[in-house]
């Protein structure tokens, strides 16, 4: 209509579907997910004109999860099996000329039974392993992976000073204090286009291994001495500058570190001041209110 423009996309969310995958030798591989589509196509009929001949069914899309992982006859990063399906929606439907493709891993582990691996136990962890991948129809791509829910502490080698001060501040300044945050990462990859995806199989689990390894060595230093933090923004830029020094194939990574807030604890009474001085070593947990610290790091592109 005159006057007006129409941008739509449609697609189906929280498809969940757990995959095994057993070995010969008897060792069973678990994945589970939670897939969301999104797909960008020429269906403005179905908006304009009541006419749905060029709809994709959102049930389609959820049969489709089902079958696309079991034509998957070798375990799977949720990066590739995102690609799998935005390929499959871009080169089958001619009216789709974009797929974006959300997964999200759980953490099942591996059970370790004295000290063995269990062959087909295993046990929910914590922290999600996450991907967007955006497919188009001329080939191009984009991959985002992430790790959600990473909580981590250190009890000391953190402080915060220096900060503003005026009539609204009461916080005070320390070089002693703990350190806690639940830590949401995600970075991009160079990909541009299928044909520059790595062909082993492997690739995006061993980088996921990779960027965790390097926050965490990053977040806490060596074991005996560790590192100190002059804030959570310091702290995150050295993660963030790190991860892309040490993993070539991150040209950026996002950072966001919340605070979770341990607050030292002392009893005391309108008529008794100091009940009871607990000198740092009882806590009272708490996120909420929580400080909010973000930030993403790039690497520059060179103009040739």
């Amino acid at each position: 209509m005159e006057g007006l423009k129409l941008e739509q996309r449609h697609g189906k969310a929280r498809v969940r579907v757990g995959r095994v995958w057993r070995e010969a030798n008897g060792r069973h591989l678990f994945v589970e997910w939670n897939v969301s589509i999104s797909l960008l196509s020429d269906c403005l009929a179905a908006y304009t004109r009541a006419d749905n001949s060029d709809i994709v069914a959102t049930d389609t899309m959820k049969n489709t999860v089902y079958v696309k992982a079991k034509e998957c006859k070798q375990p799977i990063s949720v990066e590739d099996f995102a690609i799998v399906l935005g390929k499959h929606f871009t080169s089958f439907y001619p009216q789709v000329s974009s797929a974006i493709i959300n997964i999200v891993e759980k953490p099942w582990e591996r059970i370790y039974i004295d000290g063995q691996p269990h062959r087909h136990g295993f046990k929910l962890g914590s922290e999600k392993h996450t991907t967007e991948v955006i497919v188009k129809k001329s080939g191009s791509l984009q991959v985002i992976s992430g790790i959600e829910g990473l909580a981590v502490l250190k009890t000391t080698q953190s402080g915060f000073e220096g900060f503003i001060r005026d009539k609204y501040t009461i916080l005070p300044e320390t070089r002693e204090r703990m350190l806690a945050t639940e830590i949401s990462a995600s970075w991009r990859y160079p990909f541009e286009n299928l044909a520059s995806v790595p062909a082993k199989q492997s690739y995006f689990m061993e980088k996921y291994t990779d960027v965790k390894k390097v926050l965490l060595d990053t977040f806490f230093g060596p074991t005996k001495e560790g590192v100190y933090s002059p804030s959570v923004q310091s702290t995150l830029y050295y993660m963030a500058k790190a991860v892309l020094a040490r993993v070539s194939d991150v040209s950026s990574v996002k950072l966001k570190m919340p605070n979770i807030h341990f607050l030292p604890v002392n009893l005391s009474s309108k008529d008794n001041p100091v009940i009871v001085k607990f000198e740092d070593d009882v806590f009272l947990p708490t996120d909420e209110p929580h400080g909010s610290i973000e930030a993403t790091l790039s690497r520059i592109q060179s103009k040739i």
